[in-house]
């Protein structure tokens, strides 16, 4: 279903309920942050409206993450929300799909989303191996044959800011347009979340260690 087929009318009571539960989170945390939590007494009427359909529609009570700074800009929020969703929905199994999440954080020296996935990765069938090498920079030295075209794909993506025609030959062979596709919009959509949590130095999560070092440019 839709973004907008989603959308419904909140009462101002079930309004001032849900975004009294974004408070949730600590001081420290926010302190480190360029655009910490808004307080639902400081939101306009488009974030309340906006952070009440992103919570229906997320089925959660909080906003968190890169979506706290999305709020600022309250019809980007819902609108990159369902593009997140569609991510999980794409035709890459959740090893590629990670695998492809992963490359495009260590791009991006982006903590907030490695430390999201990294785990999921190693859930999803990515080996330990593959993930550390990622992070420290390196290509991995086994990757099975999918993993290798996704790697390739990716990281030319990300850093020629296109593909050249072999690898997009083994892509189309392996996983046909749509998951050329596929493989393009999540890359896209996480480096605009990276994008967004670099601007607005979102911390990670009180106690959390990074799992990505910064490399000198």
């Amino acid at each position: 279903m839709s973004l907008h087929r989603r959308r419904m009318t909140f009462g101002a009571g079930a309004v001032a309920l849900a975004l009294a539960l974004l408070v949730g989170t600590s001081a420290t945390a926010q302190a480190q942050s360029r655009m910490p939590r808004i307080p639902p007494e400081k939101m306009t009427p488009e974030q309340q409206k906006a952070a009440a359909e992103f919570m229906e529609t997320r089925e959660t009570k909080t906003i968190n993450g890169p979506f706290i700074a999305l709020l600022r800009s309250p019809n980007l929020i819902n609108l990159a929300s369902e593009i997140g969703l569609w991510t999980r929905q794409t035709s890459l199994p959740p090893r590629l799909f990670e695998f492809v999440v992963l490359i495009t954080a260590r791009e991006w020296t982006q903590n907030f989303e490695w430390n999201g996935h990294s785990a999921s990765a190693l859930k999803g069938g990515l080996s330990q191996d593959i993930v550390h090498a990622v992070a420290d920079g390196r290509r991995p030295l086994q990757m099975a044959e999918d993993e290798t075209i996704v790697y390739d794909f990716t990281t030319e993506l990300l850093k020629n800011r296109s593909v050249s025609d072999d690898t997009y030959a083994r892509a189309l062979a392996k996983f046909g347009e749509r998951g050329i596709i596929d493989m393009t919009g999540i890359s896209g959509y996480y480096t605009m979340i990276a994008m967004v949590l670099n601007v607005s130095r979102t911390p990670l999560n009180e106690g959390v260690t990074p799992g990505l070092r910064h490399f000198p440019r």
